[in-house]
């Protein structure tokens, strides 16, 4: 019993040492080997604790690739470290974290491989007051969307009534086929439209929309120290992935001064738009959005005043 035992906390000793590894970037793949060695040779016989912890060593090898490391090694380690895993768990949770982690590693490797296959649009700028930027063009907020649907059909409606009595050619069947495909396209866009054409709050998702990309993109990164861990405790964690947090990692920090991982806080803002912790919101690209939000803070302020000057009344 006590060898059985001297046995786990060695291998307890072992599984923790490459933990620490794994944050070197010299050491990572090296790490990664003997984890899957270690993998195949002891978890079938390991104690349900034991079971826990290499479980825990792979989620980091996971979380140290999606935040550090994009070389191409790195992944394919961390790639067949997953499907052996993926085989030997039997919890269902984990099945499907490691299911998830194969496909991002799958992914990212076939974009590294065949950069020609992306979208060349995703990867193109746009002009900006007379530049070529460096990044993608935004996608358009609706009330732009909005504006230029609605000059379209005024073109097309003066095009309409200027050919009307003239005889038919091919200039005029080409303007007509225009017409047609430009209707189609307003048409499609309807359901985008209609809510800023009809001003009712109602219409307007109550639900924050995503974050704005620009917003996002200037949120300052921090790689954590020491020190920084000192101040947030032992059991620090990305509030979102539920990750421990150790030394080098690269934390992304909102206003309200909440850090998490910066490939779990995009997905998290474009879904919620908030701190999982505060609940802070922050600035869309929705004018709508944003204005009745506007709206809604000048509304509450007249309130407060009104109760202020009420409860000051009381007292005279």
């Amino acid at each position: 019993m006590k060898r059985m035992e001297r046995e786990e906390e060695c291998l307890k000793q072992e599984l923790e040492e490459l933990q620490k590894q794994l944050g070197k970037k010299l050491k990572f793949e090296e790490a990664v080997s003997s984890l899957n060695s270690l993998l195949q040779d002891r978890y079938p016989s390991a104690s349900p604790s034991l079971h826990k912890l290499f479980y825990s060593v792979i989620c980091r090898v996971a979380t140290v690739l999606k935040t550090r490391y994009t070389a191409p090694g790195f992944w394919l380690a961390g790639l067949g470290l997953f499907e052996k895993a993926v085989c030997l768990v039997s919890d269902t949770s984990e099945k499907e974290y490691l299911k998830s982690c194969i496909l991002q590693a799958k992914e990212h490797l076939h974009q590294l491989d065949n950069p020609i296959e992306a979208p060349q649009s995703s990867n193109r700028g746009y002009l900006f007051e007379g530049h070529l930027t460096v990044d993608p063009e935004p996608p358009q907020p609706n009330w732009l969307v909005h504006s230029n649907l609605l000059a379209t059909a005024a073109t097309l409606i003066a095009a309409e009534s200027s050919s009307q009595g003239r005889s038919e050619n091919d200039d005029n069947n080409n303007t007509s086929e225009n017409a047609a495909g430009l209707l189609q396209d307003l048409m499609s866009r309807l359901d985008d439209v209609l809510p800023l054409v009809i001003p009712d709050d109602d219409v307007i998702p109550s639900r924050a929309p995503p974050a704005s990309k620009e917003v996002v993109a200037k949120l300052p990164v921090v790689i954590l120290t020491e020190e920084i861990l000192a101040k947030l405790g032992t059991d620090a964690e990305c509030a979102i992935c539920r990750e421990n947090l150790v030394v080098g990692d690269k934390m992304q920090e909102l206003p309200c001064k909440h850090t998490f991982h910066p490939p779990c806080l995009k997905p998290w803002l474009d879904e919620h738009n908030s701190c999982p912790i505060c609940r802070h919101e922050l600035l869309t690209d929705d004018h709508a959005y944003e204005s009745r939000k506007e709206r809604e803070k000048e509304a509450e302020e007249e309130r407060k005043g009104a109760a202020n000057a009420i409860r000051g009344g009381e007292y005279i």
